[in-house]
């Protein structure tokens, strides 16, 4: 039987996201932390998919019901029951704390293999960025070589949604606010043009371009100079969360038959399908690689407009985890020693 979640293992190492400092999503005491990566270390008994050895990861969520047409559709990040890996709550009550612990114990239905090729640090975040980004890309068939995709921000989600674009051959517009990040965009990511949001001669330039655009920000902005940009048939796919509503122009979508959709990280499939290809062209997510908490003081990220993308959370070259206080019995569980 694997062992339970109290017995003791080396810290080791997560990955942050900007919503998970705010906790908005919980109505729990809890430590956060979604974007999770170890080393098994043991395995239960009815086991199948992983070994003592394997590089793992867990994302978002680590349960669901298992039975609804979503579930049955490998679509458990859409099931009404599922359960987030922090401030999430089982199905006999046990509340999730997130990824500040020394390993976890979760069944392997949940569990994502890691290729040797994919550092932990830069793996970590293609759990939550990397599959919010890679499964609208998919989904809404803006994957095709040739296609015109405007990604709007260059955060965390949006400098990885270039590079899965580019991975697929789409040639790619960043959309940003900040002109101090088209060197970023153009140089270091390969964009293909960059295009300052404020700037009106810009947009009117690019107007009826794009055949789709993966909106990344979670701040209230104007959506009718994006549906501008988009052809006849477009899709305009969020990905970020906004706090208060959005006014939606309906006239452009129906006189251009266009799409506004949304999109929400993917199921463990397509997660396992998004890290694979990301091995394949040697996607990571950049990051900023800092020391964990001492004396009970967490190390936070900057919140300014610079391209510094996601934070991963480690103890000098250690990653640092989440305990889960739950255990699944030993017939599909899977014991993992989080980290390096």
């Amino acid at each position: 039987m694997a062992k339970s979640p109290e017995e003791e293992h080396p810290k080791k190492a997560i990955g942050w996201a900007a919503r998970d400092s705010s906790g908005v999503l919980s109505p729990f005491k809890f430590s956060r932390r979604h974007e999770i990566v170890g080393v098994v270390t043991e395995v239960g008994s009815k086991v199948q998919k992983f070994k003592v050895g394997d590089k793992v990861g867990v994302g978002c969520m680590v349960g669901s019901c298992g039975s609804c047409d979503n579930c049955s559709h490998n679509l458990e990040n859409y099931c009404p029951k599922y359960v987030l890996t922090y401030g999430g709550k089982y199905h006999d009550g046990t509340i999730t704390y997130g990824g500040y612990s020394d390993f976890m114990v979760t069944g392997e239905g949940f569990v994502i293999h890691i290729p040797d090729n994919i550092p932990l640090d830069g793996a970590a975040p293609l759990l939550c960025a990397g599959i919010t980004t890679y499964s609208p890309l998919r989904h809404y068939g803006l994957d095709k070589p040739g296609l015109h995709v405007g990604v709007v921000g260059l955060g965390g989600l949006g400098h990885v949604a270039v590079k899965f674009a580019k991975a697929f051959g789409v040639r790619v517009t960043v959309i940003s606010t900040s002109p101090n990040k088209k060197e970023e965009a153009i140089k270091s990511l390969k964009a293909d043009a960059f295009l300052v949001s404020r700037e009106q001669d810009q947009l009117k330039a690019a107007m009826g371009t794009m055949d789709g655009i993966i909106d990344t920000v979670s701040a209230v902005h104007p959506l009718l100079p994006l549906i501008g940009l988009l052809k006849c048939d477009g899709k305009l796919v969020m990905v970020g969360l906004p706090e208060k509503p959005f006014e939606l122009p309906i006239t452009p979508l129906v006189l251009g038959r266009k799409i506004i959709a949304g999109s929400c990280i993917g199921g463990i499939e397509e997660t396992q399908e998004m890290i694979d290809f990301a091995a394949k062209h040697n996607i990571t997510v950049d990051n900023d690689l800092r020391q964990s908490w001492k004396h009970g003081k967490a190390c936070l990220p900057p919140r300014n407009s610079l391209p510094c993308f996601r934070g991963t959370q480690g103890e000098h070259n250690k990653l640092e985890t989440w305990r889960h206080n739950s255990c699944f019995g030993d017939c599909n569980i899977v014991n993992c020693e989080l980290g390096l």
